[in-house]
């Protein structure tokens, strides 16, 4: 599987204040989303985006261009008051968030460092303490075909893609169990999904399968290394019961992300609930999410504190994604109040 990025850019705007005063901040969001599905399915055509009430839809508008307007926002707001950040402020706009990420690397190996790292991904205005590793594979079956008068004489690939699902299926049940759980999701019914996602096989319905490609998505526990989860999952499909005729491949394919989580008290998560709480007048709720953000490659690779916090959305990655208009409102308004406390500011 393969993602091609040509003609698809970064953005990234840099603001320099006329003195230093307080610390940096990178402001992180991405463009890239993901497929529609049949868009006969949707009230109205994805890509046609639309408001009813305090909703705006369309695919993308959650996850996340809201996220992206509103410190957009938050930032102009700032300068509509004669203001500006006493420091260094780094807007990203990158693409390929959804499947490896490596458009928030780029800016990262580009050299693009801060004090701190905000994404406002759609997690309902509660801040990021942690994340899940998120790890795609595929598996490719190779059996033998023959002709359904006989289905003996052939070898099915379906069938033993049963077999290695069910035994997958085991492994999650096993790092489910709350003393297997990372401290940050003991709390959670079922941190961790394995999902099959994507079956592509067989080339005739009178015939034997001999042939199917299925792409699977893992999460696991932050502090779960890439090679034990590889290691384990290569375990569970060796272990499984499979027919002596069929070839099972194991390949790597899109995300290879280690969990990572920040400190509840740590400066950065301080700030944001503050300012929210200065906006919202009520307490910012924290998160630890079962999926994986560029968040990580902020904390695990760039030495920079990070965290998301960002509007209300439904049904993102599926039909009729929404954000709330209000919610994306007070999200830029928390970051206007957040940059000044964190950076500092300076009349313009």
């Amino acid at each position: 599987m393969t993602y091609d990025t040509d003609g698809r850019v970064n953005i990234v705007g840099i603001h320099k204040p006329k003195k230093t005063v307080g610390k940096s901040l990178i402001l992180n969001g991405h463009m890239d989303v993901v497929p529609t599905g049949p868009r006969h399915l949707w009230e109205v055509d994805p890509f046609s985006p639309h408001v009813e009430g305090d909703w705006f839809y369309g695919r993308g508008s959650g996850d996340m261009k809201a996220g992206i307007v509103a410190y957009c926002n938050a930032f102009a707001a700032l300068k509509d008051l004669g203001y500006q950040p006493a420091a260094d402020v780094i807007l990203q706009s990158v693409v390929e968030e959804e499947c490896t990420g490596n458009g928030a690397l780029a800016c990262l190996d580009a050299g693009y460092t801060a004090d701190a790292a905000v994404i406002p991904e759609p997690f309902g205005q509660s801040c990021l303490v942690a994340q899940l590793g998120v790890m795609w594979f595929q598996l490719k079956l190779t059996g033998k075909p023959a002709h359904v008068l006989d289905t003996s004489n052939g070898s099915n690939v379906f069938d033993s893609l049963y077999v290695v699902i069910n035994k997958l299926k085991e492994l999650e049940t096993e790092w489910n169990k709350q003393e297997h759980r990372h401290h940050c999701y003991s709390g959670h019914d079922h941190p961790i999904n394995f999902n099959l996602g994507k079956v592509h096989g067989g080339d005739w319905a009178s015939t034997v399968a001999c042939y199917c490609e299925a792409d699977f998505r893992v999460g696991f526990y932050p502090g779960m290394t890439l090679e034990y989860v590889k290691e384990k999952l290569q375990q569970t499909i060796d272990e499984a019961d499979i027919a002596n005729d069929i070839d099972v491949e194991l390949c790597y394919t899109g995300f290879q992300a280690e969990g990572c989580e920040i400190e509840e008290e740590a400066p950065l998560i301080q700030s944001i609930k503050e300012a929210h709480h200065i906006v919202a007048n009520k307490d910012c709720e924290t998160l630890a999410v079962t999926c994986t953000t560029d968040a990580r490659f902020f904390q695990l690779y760039g030495n920079t504190p990070a965290t998301c916090y960002g509007p209300i959305a439904e049904n993102i990655h599926g039909f009729n994604e929404r954000v709330s208009i209000n919610s994306t409102i007070q999200v830029a308004q928390v970051l206007a109040v957040f940059i000044a406390n964190w950076c500092g500011l300076e009349k313009i």
